[in-house]
């Protein structure tokens, strides 16, 4: 890799961490905001629900402003959205005429920077002249588990020294992330997916690809076999570990959180030795078998191992799907991105959904509902093979 993109590829990273940042401060504090603002836990869950639809809000319409407007004022406008949302937590509560409705701007603002991070972050990364797409992609991901486990770690740390009353200046300082990756994306330099008098697919083209709707399957299953346990890891934690809720809180999303981030670790440094589809459709068989573990084993401990190994097993679906895809659509340019973003993020809402309707159905029995979630990572192999088989007629198309 040239020496001059070194600074883009680091901001790239530190982007990562700042959507972390965003999606996980805030509800660490959702018990703060209902004791002190006096908030039903109901409109509190709402912060939650709003945060994800600005960003899946993002992911469908942002394409066309972002060509318009460029790379580099994208990013300084997410990074300026991230940064300002983070600081009107701390400020708008106390100004509007509800707490409610400041924290709700504060997280819309948020969800803004964060929307825009996740769109753009990847093609930038996929447009370096750098060898290795695989590897540096999947490292890419990676810094968003790492910023995640941080995020929870420095915050928890902070309150049980400082105390929770201090959550504002917390809040403050990592606004302080944002606002400094902002000044390392106006110097860093930038490319794009479109070279000179190019212009990526339009929608019309992409969707006449047989390949395209495959990857977008392949978005689905990997956010749906990511967020199907991560978002009950805490579940697991407490009751494999007979430990209290808050224990829980940290141990079981933080335990999937480092081996999912350990899992892209490990393949952004040996990647080069591995077949990124054979990869692929070995970290969906190892889920499925994580997922057993969890649903049909009868000791505790076991089913919240295998958490951790379910955890491990994602960790390349994601960036994974996004290499193969940019790989055999070579040219889609930002709006195929912005598209697999939607497609992952509606899989990242689909998944853990599909579990907890289908645990409600089976008396509430949690065990059930992932037993059932096995399709999306079953379905993510045999995705991996169409895009196989469509690449194969299409070679031969050429002979």
């Amino acid at each position: 890799m040239k020496q001059t993109y070194t600074r883009t590829l680091t901001a790239c990273y530190t982007g990562y961490v700042v959507q972390a940042v965003i999606n996980n401060f805030t509800p660490l504090l959702f018990l703060t905001f209902h004791n002190a603002y006096q908030i039903s836990m109901g409109s509190i869950t709402l912060l939650i629900t709003i945060n994800f639809l600005i960003q899946l809000l993002i992911d469908a319409f942002s394409a066309g402003l972002i060509n318009r407007i460029g790379y580099r004022t994208s990013l300084v406008l997410a990074h300026a959205g991230a940064a300002l949302g983070l600081v009107c937590l701390t400020v708008l509560p106390e100004v509007f005429p509800t707490p409610y409705a400041g924290l709700l701007l504060s997280v819309v603002i948020c969800a803004v920077g964060g929307g825009l991070l996740e769109v753009m972050l990847s093609p930038v990364v996929e447009a370096l002249p750098t060898g290795n797409k695989e590897k540096t992609m999947s490292m890419l991901h990676s810094f968003y588990c790492w910023g995640h486990v941080a995020t929870v770690l420095i915050s928890t740390l902070f309150f049980a020294v400082f105390g929770l009353e201090h959550w504002k200046l917390m809040a403050l300082l990592w606004a302080l992330v944002p606002l400094c990756n902002l000044f390392a994306f106006l110097r860093a330099p930038l490319c794009t997916l479109e070279g000179d008098g190019e212009k990526g697919f339009s929608f019309r083209e992409l969707i006449r690809r047989p390949a395209f709707w495959v990857i977008l399957l392949l978005m689905a299953c990997a956010g749906a076999s990511e967020q199907a346990v991560s978002q009950w890891a805490s579940t697991f934690a407490e009751q494999g570990l007979g430990v209290s809720k808050t224990i829980g809180d940290l141990a079981g999303p933080m335990l999937f959180a480092v081996c999912m981030g350990t899992s892209r670790l490990l393949y952004g440094l040996y990647g080069h030795l591995l077949d990124l589809r054979r990869a692929m459709t070995a970290s969906g068989i190892l889920c499925v078998i994580a997922y057993c573990m969890i649903s049909l084993s009868p000791v505790p401990a076991l089913s919240f191992a295998g958490c951790g190994i379910c955890g491990f097993s994602v960790g390349i679906m994601w960036p994974g799907a996004f290499s193969i895809g940019a790989a055999v659509l070579k040219g889609g340019g930002t709006l195929m991105f912005a598209l697999f973003a939607l497609a992952g993020d509606l899989g990242c809402s689909g998944g853990p959904t599909l579990v907890g309707f289908l645990s409600e159905h089976a008396g509430n029995n949690l065990k059930a509902g992932i037993q059932w979630a096995v399709i999306f990572p079953l379905l993510l192999a045999v995705g991996v093979l169409l895009v196989q088989k469509i690449q194969d007629a299409r070679a031969k198309e050429h002979i």
